[in-house]
Formats: C-alpha cells, structure tokens, sequence
C-alpha cells in the first residue's frame, strides 16, 4: 500500500482546492483576510536534548505560544502522539500506517510568509530545534461554510 503524505494530495501538480476551482472557471486567488501557515516539527528534531533541558525548553515553547495567542495569530496547536497512523481507504478499509514522522505542529494566521517565518524563528529557538513552514491551501467554499455557520451562531433565537 502507498502511503499518501500531505505533500502528495495535488493533482496535476497543483494543490487539490486550486485545480478543483480552476475546474470550476474560477481565478486562483485568496479572499480570506491572511494566509495561514503550518509550522512543523519533525518527531525525532528533539530526541537528542537531556531530560533535564525539558522543563526549559517547555517553558520557552509554550512561552511563545501564549505570545502567538496574545497577538492574535495562533490557530491551532499539538504535539502528536508517537504512535502509527491509521490510513483509511475510499472504500472504507482501514490498515495500519507508518509510525508518526511529524512531532508537533501549530496553525498561524500571519499576512506573510515572511511573518510565518519570524514565528517559526520564534519557536525554533524555543525549541531548539528547526521548524517546517507550509502555507495552507484556501478553500473559498469552507470560508463560506464557516461564515455561514458563524452567522447562525450570532442569530437571536426566534424563541
């Protein structure tokens, strides 16, 4: 079975939400406000600190994501579980997968790559370790979908 990395889900060489729109006759372009990016540690990036670094660099880590929440940037944020993946087929058939590759990641909402970049700095240090930098594909059909579902939230109740 091949293994499918995120980095593979393009078609024809561009990203699926690009070649689906295009598909559509709509232009490739952004309307949401920022890009967002994913910053991403790879699983072993810390393998070689002494347990004794840890409450330190787990300080600093999660010293700068408060600082990424307090500025309005953070999106998301884990550590993953070292575990294997379950990979679960169109069909429904589920098998094993390979063992976890990546260690963490953390969604930002920053208006540039460049600003990606100096909270991936940010974290790297606090980390000790480098930080992968990917800019998320925008899908103008789920920025509709969650508006809507916003807009629903915010409604009076018609009670």
């Amino acid at each position: 079975m091949r293994h499918v990395r995120a980095v593979d889900c393009r078609t024809v060489g561009l990203p699926f939400v690009e070649r689906v729109g295009r598909l559509e006759g709509r232009r490739s372009g952004r309307s949401r406000a920022m890009p967002q990016y994913v910053l991403i540690l790879d699983a072993h990036a810390m393998d070689h600190f002494r347990d004794e670094d840890m409450p330190d660099i787990d300080k600093a880590a999660h010293a700068v994501s408060q600082e990424a929440i307090d500025a309005g940037v953070w999106v998301c944020g884990s550590g993953l579980e070292d575990q294997k993946a379950s990979i679960v087929s169109a069909d429904g058939t589920i098998s094993e997968g390979p063992q976890v590759t990546v260690g963490g990641l953390t969604v930002i909402d920053v208006p540039s790559r460049e600003e990606a970049q100096t909270w991936a700095a940010k974290w790297a240090a606090a980390c000790r370790c480098d930080q992968e930098i990917w800019e998320l594909g925008y899908d103008p059909k789920i920025d509709a979908m969650l508006r809507q579902a916003a807009s629903r939230k915010t409604r009076p109740d018609d009670a």
